[in-house]
């Protein structure tokens, strides 16, 4: 295992209701014969992510009978439908005591960002200081690393659906963007016609 595997977890933000959805979990939702969330899992640990959290929000109890999800660390925020902000917090308070020094977020409603994407950002970890995006474009997309220096920060300014844009926007001269638009398609499934993207 290489040091960046043991120094930068991954955090799955799956809280989501779905609400766009008529109320489907997004954690659920069928994409290649498994749950969705399966499918988030497998691309932070493909990136080389060796520990990874889960945040469970909606549909919690359903979603941990159905989804292989195995050696990962599952997170329940019941202030879940507050927004992906609760979900952040809930997350990076996970981290505490774990000996990670960064964590790469990844959102579980965009299954076009592959491991390949994912393997760029976390090439970009320097140390607990570092603060990376990936880039569609030159526009700033997911998934994020943050070094643990941050945390705190994104934590407290992370409210509502807004999670750590507000942060990231009042530290831009400390983000490193990573172009990953020849790699992977940064859409989120949202709304009834987005389901057309899930195989």
């Amino acid at each position: 295992m290489t040091q960046k595997e043991d120094l930068v977890a991954g955090l799955v933000l799956a809280a989501g209701g779905g609400r766009r959805l008529g109320g489907r979990p997004k954690a659920l939702l069928d994409h290649r014969g498994r749950p969705l969330v399966e499918y988030a899992v497998g691309v932070l640990r493909s990136a080389g992510c060796a520990r990874v959290h889960v945040v469970l929000g909606a549909a919690a109890d359903a979603v941990r009978e159905r989804a292989a999800l195995d050696g990962c660390a599952l997170v329940e925020n019941p202030a879940w439908e507050r927004g992906m902000g609760s979900s952040l917090r809930a997350g990076l308070d996970s981290l505490g005591g774990t000996g990670a020094r960064a964590v790469l977020v990844s959102l579980v409603d965009q299954p076009g960002i592959g491991g390949e994407a994912a393997a760029r950002v976390l090439a970009a970890y320097r140390d607990e200081t570092s603060l990376v995006a990936a880039a569609y474009d030159g526009v700033r997309g997911h998934p994020v690393l943050f070094g643990a220096a941050h945390w705190a920060g994104i934590a407290s300014a992370a409210t509502g659906d807004r999670g750590a844009r507000d942060y990231l926007k009042a530290h831009e001269e400390a983000l490193t963007l990573v172009e990953c638009g020849d790699v992977a398609r940064p859409f989120d499934i949202d709304t009834p016609e987005d389901l057309a993207h899930l195989e």
